[in-house]
């Protein structure tokens, strides 16, 4: 589960310990090696939990491991109805993955508190003895009471704890702006290609949301154009999608933190709930792309010293949201070369070609065997600190793979075209849905949250036709605010809480301001208009 902290640098023992968790999965989560010798290729993207950083009691824990270089058309989206994942790529699946172990880690506490005679109270000698989670701990309120910045909303009830710090190590540099420059490089003619008035004019930033208005730049096009919003990468005879690039999802989250919508139900924003650190292999890593993509200096310099809610005085301490950017950190390459053998090639030798013709530079270039991405989507994430079962957390893989890496398994999936393994995207149901899923996080959020949110987070605790009946939990640690809660029975209604109370909107304008900075932003919409109704079996609903 932790790794050994001694020896080599921080950055390197992330990867280290990345590296091993993904070695040990089953070989169907991994990229298809030929019998010629060639192999697909693929992006890898770990989490990992630094507790106590830099203390002699420091402690590497690996939460999430995923792959992935795949995303949806944008025809493809209104078919999804929250059941398939739109964009697959190896970064936006860790985060993901992420959020659900933080979910299931929030849950996991709550059935522990149940079990002590003072529910979350551990002041008294009976429960002395009692584990905590190393991860996550419940909010103290009179630390806001004696704040010198009192914030009046009524923030989530559980935090990450201060101790701990949030990474991310990639194999690859993120697609999009960050890496503008590497793709450059890795062209025989780096001269930027000549671009017309009108392919360059970006929206206006009142504009940047308005639907059905194409203005995102293709993956790798126009190198002269640095700094925007860009869609996936994607061959030049692929339908476009809208799903943005991970440099621009990952520049949006030192504003958002990596709290999802979900979790910002029931984890309160700190500083450390933003990410510490990018972690690249040194080959991986342009200075001046990610300067100005995620640096304080860069393109989102304009929301430096800004907090979101728009408070006179904001200590580091004080939750909510700011621009928190991240460290860009490296591990050497050849160290990466050494342990990912399934990094892009710029060109692949054909094993039947002889040394001397392979280094002939007027030889064809049939010579080279053309490497392609794997399709298929590995996603594993640690299991929670308490065993919990419920019904949102069965069906999850950990019983085909118990363990990885000494780590107990909390999720495990393969995943292709967005949905689960021997399931068609075309046709979707709650069966073949990831776990990862809008549908599925949603109901798991619902599970959870009656039994442990204060009422501003209860918005959606009685939809048209509720999983779980609400009304039968009971919490003996939070008080039942009576009074009418609105009905949500749709994913719109839940994402976009319409209550200026709930404290949601506080995320929604810190996401809305981030975007406007971002030139040219365009919504990747067509996937909200349902319930969680789309969870129930066709055959067992009621006519």
């Amino acid at each position: 589960m932790s790794a050994d902290t001694s020896g080599s640098s921080l950055p390197s023992r992330i990867a280290s310990l990345v590296h091993a968790h993904f070695d040990a999965l089953p070989t169907r989560s991994k990229p298809t090696i030929f019998p010629d010798g060639s192999r697909e290729w693929i992006p890898m993207t770990g989490i990992v939990a630094v507790k106590g950083e830099n203390t002699p009691s420091e402690s590497l824990t690996c939460i999430s491991v995923t792959t992935g270089a795949k995303c949806l058309s944008a025809s493809h989206i209104p078919r999804c109805r929250g059941l398939v994942l739109h964009d697959c790529h190896a970064e936006i699946l860790a985060i993901r993955a992420f959020n659900y172990w933080l979910l299931t880690e929030c849950n996991s506490v709550l059935s522990r508190e149940k079990q002590l005679p003072n529910g979350h109270d551990t002041s008294t000698p009976e429960n002395e003895k009692v584990s905590v989670s190393p991860f996550i701990q419940r909010r103290r309120m009179e630390e806001d009471a004696g704040s010198i910045c009192k914030s009046p909303t009524e923030w989530p009830p559980f935090e990450l704890q201060p101790d701990v710090n949030i990474y991310m190590y990639c194999t690859c540099a993120p697609c999009g702006d960050a890496s503008m420059e590497l793709c450059m490089a890795a062209q025989e003619d780096a001269t930027p290609w000549e671009v017309l008035q009108q392919e360059v004019s970006l929206p206006k930033s009142q504009d940047a949301e308005v639907p059905g208005t194409e203005t995102l730049l293709d993956g790798r096009a126009h190198f002269s154009l640095l700094g925007v919003v860009r869609r996936k990468p994607a061959r030049m005879d692929a339908e476009s999608t809208r799903s943005k690039s991970c440099s621009d999802k990952l520049a949006l989250r030192q504003v958002s933190s990596l709290l999802s919508r979900e979790t910002s139900g029931l984890v309160t924003p700190t500083e450390n709930a933003y990410l510490a650190g990018l972690i690249l292999p040194e080959d991986e890593i342009s200075q001046v792309g990610c300067d100005r993509s995620f640096g304080e200096n860069g393109r989102m310099q304009a929301l430096g010293g800004r907090s979101w809610p728009r408070e006179t005085k904001f200590e580091e301490s004080t939750p909510g949201y700011r621009f928190r950017p991240f460290q860009v950190l490296s591990v050497p390459s050849e160290k990466v070369a050494t342990l990912w053998p399934f990094a892009k090639p710029k060109s692949v030798p054909c094993p039947a070609i002889a040394v001397e013709q392979e280094v002939d530079p007027s030889t064809s270039g049939a010579k080279f065997k053309k490497s392609r991405p794997g399709n298929v989507s590995a996603v594993w994430t640690l299991a929670p600190s308490y065993h919990h079962p419920s019904p949102m957390t069965m069906d999850t893989g950990s019983k085909s793979l118990p363990t990885l890496c000494r780590s107990k398994t909390g999720l495990y999936e393969t995943i292709i075209n967005g949905v689960k393994q021997g399931n068609r995207a075309s046709s979707p149901d709650s069966r073949g849905a990831s776990s990862l899923s809008r549908a599925k996080l949603w109901a798991l959020f619902r599970e959870i949250a009656p039994a442990s949110v204060p009422r501003t987070y209860r918005t959606d605790v009685s939809p048209a036709k509720p999983l779980v009946d609400a009304s039968k939990i009971e919490d003996p640690h939070v008080n039942t605010v009576q009074g009418h809660i609105p009905d949500i029975t749709t994913y719109q209604d839940f994402k976009n809480p319409s209550s200026l109370e709930d404290p949601l909107q506080i995320r929604m304008q810190a996401i809305g301001d981030a975007k406007l900075v971002l030139k040219g932003w365009m919504p990747n919409s067509g996937d909200e208009s349902w319930g969680l109704d789309v969870l129930i079996d066709p055959k067992k609903r009621k006519r």
